[in-house]
């Protein structure tokens, strides 16, 4: 699994480990990946892994399958916040290293993967996209857009692969506590705890479950996808957003304004007079 190190991928490294697996957990940040093996029970390897290099991503792969005797899982999580300018105000080369790290990533794991689960009869591959991917004003553009392709890349390799007993699915959280959010935000790492309080906070506000999302939530719904449980679930995908998506506040928040009421108290203020 690739973006281990922290946050959403720390979680589930941990719960897929729990559950008995044998984890491969890279990513950039050596500290922390180590941090997570160290605290695996010996379920858990750490390889620094720069997924936007193709030869590091392909070596990764190969590490997998001869240190744990092949590829039954693939959890495609590595990414950050991305170029945040407007279409109409990014460059080239920000839009590119966004697409890189969030899009063409998953594609080629997808693509290094294969053959060992092929070797292994068949296997399950998780991609983390995004509510962003469902709807604008969650996310930057390039990042929401690099979402949305994850999720049409995780239908049609669905359907590629079907033929070799691969399902394929993707995720998309919604505002979860990890750090990227303030990372995008490029908040200093001394602020960075109390800036995911503040954005649990707000998240609690906009969403019909009030609290913030945990990482360990989006951690079990990859397991669920990953099990035999999912074994009838392939090309799609599964939103776990506390909500956030069912529509605008007042369609779940009674007290929240609606737009009948305003209407409605437009014709009892005239007193029916036109």
């Amino acid at each position: 699994m690739t973006g281990a190190a922290s946050g959403i991928g720390r979680a589930t490294a941990r719960r897929l480990a729990v559950e008995g697996a044998w984890v491969v957990a890279a990513d950039i940040d050596a500290a922390g990946g180590e941090a997570l093996s160290r605290d695996g029970q010996g379920r858990i390897v750490f390889q620094r892994t720069d997924v936007c290099a193709d030869g590091e991503l392909r070596a990764l792969m190969e590490f997998a399958a001869k240190r744990t005797g092949g590829i039954d899982i693939l959890f495609n999580n590595a990414g950050a916040g991305g170029a945040r300018e407007p279409i109409d105000e990014i460059d080239a080369a920000g839009w590119d290293r966004t697409m890189s790290l969030l899009l063409r990533s998953v594609a080629l794991g997808i693509r290094f993967a294969v053959p060992h689960m092929i070797a292994r009869g068949g296997g399950a591959i998780v991609n983390t996209a995004s509510v962003a991917a469902l709807s604008a004003g969650m996310a930057p553009t390039a990042y929401s857009v690099a979402k949305a392709g994850v999720l049409h890349l995780s239908r049609l390799a669905a359907a590629d692969l079907a033929k070799h007993r691969i399902r394929v699915n993707a995720i998309c959280p919604g505002f979860i506590k990890t750090n990227i959010f303030a990372a995008a935000l490029e908040v200093p790492d001394a602020l960075r705890g109390r800036a995911n309080e503040l954005i649990a906070a707000m998240a609690q506000q906009a969403q019909p479950v009030a609290r913030g999302g945990e990482p360990e939530d989006i951690a079990g719904a990859v397991a669920y996808l990953c099990s035999d449980d999912a074994a009838f679930v392939t090309g799609t995908h599964l939103v776990v957003d506390g909500g956030i998506l069912v529509g605008p506040r007042h369609s779940w928040d009674p007290t929240a304004p609606r737009p009948s009421d305003a209407i409605r108290k437009l014709v009892d203020d005239d007193g029916g007079h036109s």
